[in-house]
């Protein structure tokens, strides 16, 4: 009889469940319906009974405190009939606070500007609290979707090996090459005109010019003739010159062999050898800061103050050193090596950052939510939000939308910056949009980073590679193997430099590593490759 009862009791609970299933799949049913029926097919507003999204953000230091109450996202609120409500993290503790959001289950409807890995967005996109954004994108995005049929590349480099897009990114202008340079080359022209030279134009000059700086001063001061924030920004600069690194900056360890066009670590090339034994000549001449590997960045921008760099691999000089010293800057070049190798390579994928914007299972508007973003890849959405609201910050002119004065020549002695982040969410932040040099206020798109990509342009490297996907069981091989390889490259990079390890030890470096599993590493990598290459 307890058996009997038991198995009635179960088969009752069961039917109970089932019945609560279908209750609640009716209901969700019923809402989605609802929702369609609210959306506006295009046009203002894009729904017409007003909903609520929850936002979980990340927050960067330059942009405006609330943004619950920024004057452009309050008019687009109206605009729109969509109320976001931001909840938003200083990036500072986003890492941590995103995860332990996405491991809760306590989800927002929408992550923004969260710079969520793209091992992430797929594992959480393959368990389903992100949802897939290709048919959504097709029916209800069409700026969106007009710029990834122009660029395929970039559609490529957004879609997850399962076929599935997760996230929409932050882009650069595949147009614009200042977007696409990372920190550019600086030439102290006063300093130039002094030692009597022309700008270097190969790694032999160059060490000729920052050999006759090292004999100056600045006002009392020694000259420092090369520095940046760190060792990898010289990197960027020379690294053209030896022909490694040659598919940009987002792969620190491996490029494209020249000779085979096969994936190379070029760590261990001939080539990555001879540009760290020009450095170590560099270095151990007292013609790179000698405390390169641990500057903190407000003593270089005090030394920068002073202007005592003679050359410098870093961003806008005006916007760091102020207008009297950083106007002393002129672009440096490219530099051509030994080899004849002249590359430019400190260069990004126009997707150089994923995790921007995925919406959660637990939103009952998606098509809405992903209209409100596709606006700002409008001409009118871009220019509002990188420029404001017309006749508050900007007005238009016969040559096309221009900030006002208050904004430009704050009456306050804000910088532009900071002058419109009191109207917008931009500056700063991984927005989900494409930085568009015809209204951007980002510093690359100021006259003398101009100045500076279009003397560098032919020497831009073609096609730099975005990040790469992976599989899972090869994401988590990858990161153990990564993380050991750039950790010795690091350190020994650094010994065979400052001449703490002598170049005699090449071939032992070369075989350490392949005894920690580079020939795996490389396996894994190429796998990437093929995927993005869609072989």
């Amino acid at each position: 009889m307890k058996w009997k009862l038991c198995c009635l009791f179960v088969i009752v609970i069961v039917m109970f469940l089932s019945a609560c299933s279908e209750d609640n799949k009716e209901a969700n049913g019923k809402k989605r319906e609802e929702a369609i029926a609210n959306l506006s097919e295009e046009g203002m507003p894009i729904v017409e009974e007003e909903i609520t999204i929850e936002v979980f953000s990340g927050q960067a230091a330059t942009t405006a405190e609330d943004w619950n109450d920024v004057p452009m996202l309050n008019e687009y609120e109206k605009m729109t009939n969509i109320d976001m409500q931001w909840e938003q993290v200083a990036i500072d503790g986003l890492a941590e606070k995103r995860n332990l959001t996405l491991a809760s289950g306590d989800l927002p409807d929408l992550f923004y500007g969260t710079y969520l890995p793209n091992a992430d967005v797929y594992k959480y996109g393959k368990q389903g609290v992100l949802i897939p954004l290709n048919d959504f994108i097709d029916e209800y995005a069409p700026n969106i979707k007009k710029y990834l049929e122009t660029y395929p590349e970039i559609k490529q480099g957004i879609t997850f090996p399962d076929g599935n897009i997760y996230a929409i990114p932050r882009l650069r202008d595949p147009n614009s090459p200042t977007s696409l340079m990372d920190d550019k080359p600086w030439i102290n022209k006063d300093i130039l005109e002094e030692v009597g030279m022309d700008n270097p134009e190969t790694t032999e000059e160059f060490y000729t010019y920052l050999k006759a700086a090292k004999d100056l001063s600045v006002e009392g001061k020694e000259v420092i003739p090369f520095s940046s924030v760190s060792m990898d920004r010289l990197y960027h600069l020379i690294s053209g010159a030896f022909g490694v690194s040659n598919k940009g900056i987002m792969h620190r360890l491996i490029d494209e062999d020249p000779e085979t066009g096969e994936i190379r670590f070029y760590r261990i090339a001939e080539e990555y050898k001879q540009m760290l034994e020009y450095m170590n000549k560099l270095y151990t001449e007292g013609l790179i800061e000698q405390n390169i590997y641990s500057i903190e960045v407000d003593q270089f921008l005090a030394n920068g103050m002073e202007g005592r760099y003679a050359a410098m691999n870093f961003f806008n000089p005006i916007d760091y050193f102020g207008e009297e010293v950083g106007g002393r800057y002129i672009p440096g070049n490219a530099l051509e090596g030994p080899n004849g190798d002249k590359m430019f390579t400190a260069v990004l994928s126009p997707v150089n950052s994923l995790g921007h914007f995925s919406i959660t299972n637990v939103n009952e508007n998606p098509e809405a939510t992903l209209r409100w973003l596709d606006y700002f890849w409008s001409e009118q959405g871009k220019k509002m939000f990188f420029m404001g609201l017309e006749g508050e910050t900007y007005e238009e002119t016969a040559e096309g939308p221009k900030l006002l004065e208050e904004i430009t020549n704050n009456p306050n002695g804000l910088t532009i910056q900071e002058a419109l982040a009191n109207y917008i969410i931009n500056p700063g932040g991984g927005h989900p949009v494409l930085d568009d040099p015809r209204y951007s206020t980002a510093p690359e798109f100021r006259p003398e980073d101009i100045e500076n990509a279009e003397q560098n342009e032919p020497y831009l490297i073609d096609e730099p590679w975005p990040m790469f996907f992976y599989e899972d069981d090869e994401q988590s091989r990858l990161d153990a193997l990564a993380t050991d390889l750039s950790k010795y490259v690091g350190e020994m990079e650094a010994q065979f430099v400052t001449g703490e390890t002598s170049f005699a030890e090449w071939d032992n470096y070369v075989q350490t590593m392949k005894e920690m599993g580079l020939d795996e590493y490389m396996e894994i990598q190429q796998k990437a490759l093929d995927r993005y290459l869609g072989k």
